[in-house]
């Protein structure tokens, strides 16, 4: 142990102060893949209608200057696609920002407010010079405690019911998928026991190569399968398919981000109710031009 130091200002709505210690340890080496960590965008202010607005406007600016600049320049579908990513991500980067804490998914703007608001009621105790300022100041402290709890309980009460409601109507309209994922999250995570990794004769098998060869034996024998004796005669179509090669109209468009959306999985950085509604009429309007 090299340091130990007493944290006064941290807030952890206790009468305990926080010790933070230096610890010298020697640990085994992490090798990594070398891929960088996935950054996740804070659309949690998307609830407020004032960020909301900016976000839109700020969108609809940068596709703006995208589509007038590819009006000027003969560009691909490829660089077409990557102007139009770039001028997405870059408008959450400047308006949302990064997502620096983990907060669960019924924390309001509102409940940040406050929990910042009992932080400064926190350093007031702390910073407090008589006994009387700081008798108020934890009086203070110990209410705006309680708001902060209350609000996260009343915060959650309102999630649930809203996947409750969703699940609901996933049920009545036959979206397995959805109902699937909802009920998931009403239900919380659960992890799937491993089981052992076993030989032919059913021994359990302990050693990682070991296991890694026993897989790559598994595969091989039903995918490398002997070529067919008697391979079937299949004959062209005589009459081309009815298939409609043109551009795809805006009706088609809004179908297909909305489908994206309800099958897109946890890790989309552009996943997400607020996100999805508020972006998706910008993103239709510029992708039909």
């Amino acid at each position: 142990m090299e340091d130990v130091r007493t944290r006064r200002g941290a807030d952890v709505a206790s009468d305990h102060h926080l010790v933070v210690a230096n610890l010298k340890l020697k640990l085994k080496k992490n090798w990594t893949s070398g891929q960088t960590a996935l950054q996740r965008f804070n659309t949690a202010f998307l609830r407020d209608t004032d960020k909301l607005n900016e976000f839109k406007i700020a969108l609809n600016n940068r596709f703006q200057a995208l589509q007038d600049l590819l009006k000027e320049e003969e560009t691909s579908m490829e660089d077409n696609w990557k102007g139009f990513k770039e001028a997405l991500s870059s408008t959450c980067q400047e308006v949302l920002g990064l997502k620096k804490h983990h907060h669960k998914e019924w924390i309001s703007t509102e409940i940040l407010d406050k929990i910042k608001e009992r932080k400064n009621k926190k350093a007031a105790i702390n910073n407090s010079r008589t006994r009387a300022e700081k008798v108020q100041a934890q009086a203070e402290y110990t209410e705006a405690n309680k708001q902060v709890k209350r609000s996260i309980r009343a915060d959650k009460k309102k999630y649930v019911e809203e996947l409750a409601k969703t699940a609901e109507k996933a049920a009545r309209e036959g979206n397995i998928k959805q109902l699937y994922d909802t009920t998931k999250k009403l239900s919380g995570k659960y992890n799937k026991p491993e089981r052992p990794v076993k030989d032919k004769e059913g021994k359990s098998i302990t050693e990682i190569q070991q296991q890694r060869n026993r897989w790559v034996e598994y595969f091989e024998e039903p995918l490398n399968r002997p070529a067919p004796m008697n391979p079937p005669d299949i004959e062209a179509a005589h009459i081309d398919l009815p298939i409609d090669v043109n551009p795809p109209t805006t009706e088609e468009i809004r179908m297909a981000t909305k489908l994206q959306h309800y099958g897109s999985s946890s890790n989309n950085q552009l996943s997400g109710t607020h996100h999805y509604t508020s972006t998706s009429l910008i993103m239709i309007k510029h992708l039909t031009v």
